[in-house]
Protein backbone atom coordinates (compact mmCIF):
# COMPACT_ATOMS: atom_id res chain seq x y z
CA UNK A 1 0.00 0.00 0.00
CA UNK A 2 1.16 3.52 -1.06
CA UNK A 3 1.69 5.68 3.03
CA UNK A 4 1.51 8.72 3.70
CA UNK A 5 4.15 10.35 1.90
CA UNK A 6 3.40 8.89 -1.44
CA UNK A 7 -0.61 10.01 -1.05
CA UNK A 8 0.72 13.47 -0.12
CA UNK A 9 3.31 13.58 -3.40
CA UNK A 10 -0.25 12.74 -5.47
CA UNK A 11 -2.33 14.85 -3.92
CA UNK A 12 0.06 17.80 -4.53
CA UNK A 13 0.89 16.74 -7.82
CA UNK A 14 -3.43 17.03 -8.97
CA UNK A 15 -3.73 20.08 -7.00
CA UNK A 16 -2.75 22.59 -9.40
CA UNK A 17 -4.73 20.35 -12.01
CA UNK A 18 -7.78 20.07 -9.76
CA UNK A 19 -8.22 22.88 -6.92
CA UNK A 20 -10.54 25.29 -8.49
CA UNK A 21 -10.90 22.99 -11.76
CA UNK A 22 -15.01 22.29 -12.71
CA UNK A 23 -15.47 18.94 -13.61
CA UNK A 24 -16.77 19.05 -17.59
CA UNK A 25 -17.67 15.41 -17.57
CA UNK A 26 -16.94 12.38 -15.40
CA UNK A 27 -16.72 8.88 -16.44
CA UNK A 28 -16.42 5.85 -14.37
CA UNK A 29 -16.33 2.32 -16.71
CA UNK A 30 -17.01 -0.18 -14.32
CA UNK A 31 -19.46 -0.74 -10.78
CA UNK A 32 -16.83 -1.43 -8.74
CA UNK A 33 -13.32 -1.21 -7.28
CA UNK A 34 -12.43 -2.74 -4.07
CA UNK A 35 -16.03 -1.75 -2.94
CA UNK A 36 -19.02 -0.19 -5.17
CA UNK A 37 -18.60 3.12 -6.53
CA UNK A 38 -21.88 4.81 -5.20
CA UNK A 39 -24.72 5.63 -6.48
CA UNK A 40 -24.73 7.83 -10.13
CA UNK A 41 -21.31 9.11 -9.21
CA UNK A 42 -20.38 10.05 -12.61
CA UNK A 43 -23.52 12.22 -12.63
CA UNK A 44 -22.71 13.50 -8.95
CA UNK A 45 -18.91 14.85 -9.99
CA UNK A 46 -19.77 16.29 -13.85
CA UNK A 47 -20.71 20.06 -13.28
CA UNK A 48 -19.25 20.02 -10.23
CA UNK A 49 -16.48 22.57 -9.13
CA UNK A 50 -13.31 20.65 -6.72
CA UNK A 51 -12.88 23.91 -4.28
CA UNK A 52 -10.01 22.27 -2.27
CA UNK A 53 -7.89 19.03 -2.55
CA UNK A 54 -7.05 17.82 0.75
CA UNK A 55 -4.97 14.61 2.64
CA UNK A 56 -6.61 12.53 5.43
CA UNK A 57 -4.27 9.57 6.50
CA UNK A 58 -3.94 7.75 3.67
CA UNK A 59 -6.87 9.08 1.51
CA UNK A 60 -7.26 11.90 -1.29
CA UNK A 61 -9.92 14.49 -0.47
CA UNK A 62 -11.98 16.27 -2.67
CA UNK A 63 -13.99 18.64 -1.48
CA UNK A 64 -17.11 20.19 -4.27
CA UNK A 65 -19.28 22.92 -4.71
CA UNK A 66 -22.12 20.42 -4.20
CA UNK A 67 -21.29 19.81 -0.76
CA UNK A 68 -19.67 16.52 -1.13
CA UNK A 69 -16.64 15.24 -0.87
CA UNK A 70 -14.73 12.37 -2.92
CA UNK A 71 -12.57 10.06 -0.93
CA UNK A 72 -9.75 8.69 -3.39
CA UNK A 73 -7.89 5.22 -1.63
CA UNK A 74 -4.90 4.38 -4.29
CA UNK A 75 -4.98 1.09 -2.97
CA UNK A 76 -1.91 -1.12 -4.11
CA UNK A 77 -1.65 -0.44 -7.06
CA UNK A 78 -3.95 2.97 -7.89
CA UNK A 79 -2.15 5.77 -10.08
CA UNK A 80 -3.61 8.96 -10.58
CA UNK A 81 -3.01 9.79 -14.49
CA UNK A 82 -2.96 13.34 -15.66
CA UNK A 83 -3.06 14.20 -19.22
CA UNK A 84 -3.85 17.41 -21.82
CA UNK A 85 -4.88 20.62 -20.32
CA UNK A 86 -3.60 22.79 -23.50
CA UNK A 87 -6.26 25.38 -22.15
CA UNK A 88 -3.90 25.93 -19.19
CA UNK A 89 -0.99 25.01 -21.04
CA UNK A 90 1.47 26.84 -18.08
CA UNK A 91 -0.13 25.64 -15.39
CA UNK A 92 -0.10 21.66 -16.51
CA UNK A 93 3.33 22.07 -18.37
CA UNK A 94 5.09 18.72 -16.99
CA UNK A 95 2.20 16.62 -18.19
CA UNK A 96 1.42 15.57 -21.24
CA UNK A 97 -0.52 17.70 -23.43
CA UNK A 98 -2.17 15.06 -25.71
CA UNK A 99 -4.46 12.43 -23.92
CA UNK A 100 -2.69 8.93 -23.87
CA UNK A 101 -5.18 5.94 -25.42
CA UNK A 102 -7.22 4.28 -22.82
CA UNK A 103 -5.54 1.73 -21.11
CA UNK A 104 -7.12 -1.68 -19.70
CA UNK A 105 -7.22 -0.73 -15.93
CA UNK A 106 -8.52 3.20 -16.71
CA UNK A 107 -11.61 2.77 -14.28
CA UNK A 108 -12.33 6.35 -13.52
CA UNK A 109 -12.13 9.36 -15.90
CA UNK A 110 -12.46 13.20 -15.17
CA UNK A 111 -12.41 15.86 -17.68
CA UNK A 112 -12.26 19.59 -16.46
CA UNK A 113 -13.45 22.38 -18.52
CA UNK A 114 -9.68 23.77 -18.80
CA UNK A 115 -9.01 20.68 -20.86
CA UNK A 116 -6.75 18.22 -18.40
CA UNK A 117 -8.03 14.75 -17.90
CA UNK A 118 -7.24 12.69 -14.77
CA UNK A 119 -7.53 9.61 -15.05
CA UNK A 120 -7.78 6.40 -12.14
CA UNK A 121 -6.18 3.57 -13.46
CA UNK A 122 -5.86 0.16 -10.98
CA UNK A 123 -5.00 -3.18 -12.05
CA UNK A 124 -5.60 -4.89 -9.09
CA UNK A 125 -8.35 -3.03 -8.00
CA UNK A 126 -8.08 -2.60 -4.48
CA UNK A 127 -8.69 0.99 -4.69
CA UNK A 128 -11.64 2.55 -3.57
CA UNK A 129 -13.87 5.77 -4.12
CA UNK A 130 -16.74 7.51 -2.37
CA UNK A 131 -19.03 10.19 -1.75
CA UNK A 132 -20.13 11.70 1.07
CA UNK A 133 -21.42 14.89 2.34
CA UNK A 134 -18.85 17.25 3.08
CA UNK A 135 -20.09 17.77 6.72
CA UNK A 136 -20.60 14.11 7.86
CA UNK A 137 -17.08 13.63 6.76
CA UNK A 138 -16.03 12.63 10.47
CA UNK A 139 -18.27 10.12 10.41
CA UNK A 140 -17.81 8.21 7.42
CA UNK A 141 -17.02 4.60 7.93
CA UNK A 142 -13.50 5.16 6.34
CA UNK A 143 -12.67 8.49 8.71
CA UNK A 144 -14.41 7.41 11.83
CA UNK A 145 -12.07 7.60 14.68
CA UNK A 146 -8.80 8.14 12.22
CA UNK A 147 -5.96 9.17 14.73
CA UNK A 148 -4.48 12.59 14.75
CA UNK A 149 -2.02 13.49 11.35
CA UNK A 150 1.55 12.88 12.39
CA UNK A 151 2.49 16.25 10.45
CA UNK A 152 -0.17 18.32 12.29
CA UNK A 153 0.10 20.10 15.60
CA UNK A 154 -1.91 17.65 17.90
CA UNK A 155 0.62 15.21 17.66
CA UNK A 156 3.11 15.97 19.96
CA UNK A 157 4.86 14.61 22.60
CA UNK A 158 2.30 14.42 25.52
CA UNK A 159 -0.31 13.28 23.16
CA UNK A 160 2.23 9.83 22.20
CA UNK A 161 3.46 9.45 25.78
CA UNK A 162 -0.41 9.49 26.90
CA UNK A 163 -1.61 7.11 23.26
CA UNK A 164 1.66 4.80 24.77
CA UNK A 165 1.03 4.46 28.09
CA UNK A 166 -0.10 0.79 29.44
CA UNK A 167 0.06 -0.44 25.94
CA UNK A 168 1.04 -4.09 25.86
CA UNK A 169 1.55 -4.49 22.52
CA UNK A 170 5.01 -3.79 20.42
CA UNK A 171 5.56 -0.18 19.41
CA UNK A 172 5.85 -1.08 15.86
CA UNK A 173 1.62 -2.02 16.27
CA UNK A 174 1.28 0.87 18.06
CA UNK A 175 2.37 2.94 15.90
CA UNK A 176 0.67 1.28 12.46
CA UNK A 177 -3.01 1.90 14.73
CA UNK A 178 -4.70 4.18 12.59
CA UNK A 179 -6.17 5.56 15.65
CA UNK A 180 -3.31 6.08 17.69
CA UNK A 181 -2.06 8.39 14.62
CA UNK A 182 -3.13 8.76 10.66
CA UNK A 183 -1.21 7.44 7.76
CA UNK A 184 1.72 5.85 9.51
CA UNK A 185 2.84 2.61 7.40
CA UNK A 186 5.58 -0.41 7.86
CA UNK A 187 8.08 1.57 5.97
CA UNK A 188 8.30 4.70 7.61
CA UNK A 189 7.78 3.36 11.36
CA UNK A 190 10.84 1.14 10.75
CA UNK A 191 13.01 4.13 9.51
CA UNK A 192 11.48 6.06 12.26
CA UNK A 193 12.24 3.38 15.27
CA UNK A 194 16.08 3.09 13.84
CA UNK A 195 16.89 6.78 13.81
CA UNK A 196 15.30 7.13 17.20
CA UNK A 197 16.89 3.90 18.95
CA UNK A 198 13.92 1.86 19.51
CA UNK A 199 13.29 -1.74 18.53
CA UNK A 200 10.28 -2.80 17.26
CA UNK A 201 10.03 -5.58 19.13
CA UNK A 202 9.39 -3.10 22.66
CA UNK A 203 6.15 -3.30 24.29
CA UNK A 204 5.00 0.36 23.84
CA UNK A 205 3.97 0.68 27.50
CA UNK A 206 7.53 -0.14 28.60
CA UNK A 207 9.48 2.91 26.72
CA UNK A 208 10.80 5.46 28.99
CA UNK A 209 8.75 8.51 28.04
CA UNK A 210 11.39 11.16 27.35
CA UNK A 211 12.12 8.45 24.66
CA UNK A 212 8.55 8.43 23.41
CA UNK A 213 8.04 12.05 23.10
CA UNK A 214 11.10 11.95 21.29
CA UNK A 215 9.96 9.53 18.21
CA UNK A 216 7.64 12.35 17.42
CA UNK A 217 10.09 15.23 15.64
CA UNK A 218 11.88 11.87 13.99
CA UNK A 219 9.02 10.73 12.77
CA UNK A 220 7.85 14.27 11.20
CA UNK A 221 11.47 13.90 9.54
CA UNK A 222 11.25 11.12 8.02
CA UNK A 223 8.11 11.90 6.56
CA UNK A 224 8.93 15.40 5.34
CA UNK A 225 12.54 14.04 3.98
CA UNK A 226 10.10 11.11 2.29
CA UNK A 227 7.83 13.99 0.90
CA UNK A 228 10.51 16.14 -0.70
CA UNK A 229 12.42 13.24 -2.33
CA UNK A 230 8.83 12.64 -3.73
CA UNK A 231 7.65 9.06 -2.23
CA UNK A 232 8.90 5.97 -1.78
CA UNK A 233 9.30 3.74 -5.48
CA UNK A 234 7.70 0.84 -4.79
CA UNK A 235 6.41 -1.77 -7.40
CA UNK A 236 3.52 -0.63 -9.09
CA UNK A 237 3.65 3.17 -7.44
CA UNK A 238 3.97 6.55 -9.61
CA UNK A 239 3.68 9.82 -8.69
CA UNK A 240 0.83 12.33 -10.51
CA UNK A 241 3.13 12.44 -13.18
CA UNK A 242 4.11 8.89 -13.91
CA UNK A 243 7.73 9.36 -12.30
CA UNK A 244 8.88 7.29 -9.99
CA UNK A 245 9.87 8.58 -6.58
CA UNK A 246 13.60 7.95 -5.32
CA UNK A 247 13.03 8.06 -1.04
CA UNK A 248 13.89 4.24 -0.98
CA UNK A 249 18.05 5.09 -1.75
CA UNK A 250 17.90 6.51 1.35
CA UNK A 251 16.41 3.76 3.20
CA UNK A 252 18.76 3.01 6.70
CA UNK A 253 16.82 -0.12 7.79
CA UNK A 254 13.72 -1.02 5.24
CA UNK A 255 14.92 -3.71 2.66
CA UNK A 256 18.42 -3.98 4.14
CA UNK A 257 18.69 -7.43 5.47
CA UNK A 258 21.73 -8.48 6.52
CA UNK A 259 23.65 -4.77 5.42
CA UNK A 260 25.92 -3.29 8.29
CA UNK A 261 23.84 -0.82 10.27
CA UNK A 262 24.43 2.82 9.04
CA UNK A 263 24.37 4.51 12.27
CA UNK A 264 27.79 5.87 13.38
CA UNK A 265 29.67 3.23 15.09
CA UNK A 266 27.26 0.70 15.44
CA UNK A 267 29.30 -2.72 14.21
CA UNK A 268 25.66 -4.30 14.02
CA UNK A 269 23.36 -6.07 11.03
CA UNK A 270 20.21 -5.12 10.16
CA UNK A 271 17.88 -8.28 10.99
CA UNK A 272 14.24 -8.96 9.53
CA UNK A 273 11.89 -10.64 11.44
CA UNK A 274 7.91 -10.33 10.76
CA UNK A 275 5.32 -8.94 12.81
CA UNK A 276 1.75 -9.53 12.65
CA UNK A 277 2.76 -10.91 8.97
CA UNK A 278 4.75 -7.69 8.09
CA UNK A 279 8.43 -7.69 7.48
CA UNK A 280 10.11 -5.57 10.32
CA UNK A 281 13.70 -4.38 9.67
CA UNK A 282 15.77 -3.16 12.30
CA UNK A 283 19.22 -3.48 13.95
CA UNK A 284 19.43 -5.68 16.96
CA UNK A 285 22.60 -3.60 18.42
CA UNK A 286 21.81 0.05 18.33
CA UNK A 287 17.56 -0.41 18.73
CA UNK A 288 16.88 -1.36 22.51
Amino acid sequence: MPELPEVETVRRGLAPVLEGARIARAQVNRPDLRWPFPERMAERLTGARIEQLRRRSKYILADLDTGETLIVHLGMSGRMIVSGGEANRDMLAQFHHLHPAPEKHDHVVIDTEAGARVTFNDARRFGAMDLCATEALEGHWLMKGIGPEPLGNSFDGPYLVAAFRGRRTPVKSALLDQKIVAGLGNIYVCEALHRAGISPLRHAGRIAAPRVAALVPVIRDVLTEAIAAGGSSLRDYRQADGELGYFQHTFRVYGREGEPCQTPDCQGKIRRTVQSGRSSFHCPACQR
